[in-house]
């Protein structure tokens, strides 16, 4: 079954905040494991102001933080984990296929692929509309 976790129970799950916090919906498809995680991009976006100010475009490390947070709610979402602090520990073959712009959705399916103690490996895609934006596999460790 799948849990909605909304933008008031991701700031109890994450340390993250604003300006800082990118993720505004989670739904956690498999506790620990795998869920599709959403953000709404606007022109209000604190980086848009200078990325670029005649043609914005969403940075490709804030989508690739976009994309660890989701798999920080759906990781953290595991009682073992909770009041925890997710860290990157690496970015592996991360790609770039559709510029992220202002009015876009940018929805993110991830999945926690391995998990050994506290240090892990997810994979994510993340779409605009039907359109892969960004592809790739990150590494955490949570502290």
């Amino acid at each position: 079954m799948t849990k909605i976790v909304g933008i008031e129970e991701i700031t109890n799950i994450l340390p993250h905040r604003y300006p800082f916090l990118f993720v505004d919906k989670v739904e956690i498809e498999e506790e620990g494991k795998k869920g599709i995680g959403y953000k709404n991009v606007t022109m209000d976006d604190y980086y848009f102001q200078g990325h670029f100010p005649e043609k914005p475009v969403m940075p490709g490390v804030i989508i690739i933080e976009t994309m660890a947070q989701v798999g920080a709610v759906i990781l953290l979402s595991k009682e073992e984990f909770k009041g925890r602090i997710p860290y990157f520990a690496g970015i592996n073959k991360f790609r770039f296929k559709k510029v992220v712009k202002p009015g876009d959705t940018l929805r993110m399916e991830v999945e926690i692929t391995k998990l050994r103690g506290s240090v892990g490996i997810g994979e994510g895609k993340a779409y605009v509309g039907d359109e892969v934006a960004a592809e790739g596999e990150f590494m955490f460790s949570i502290g």
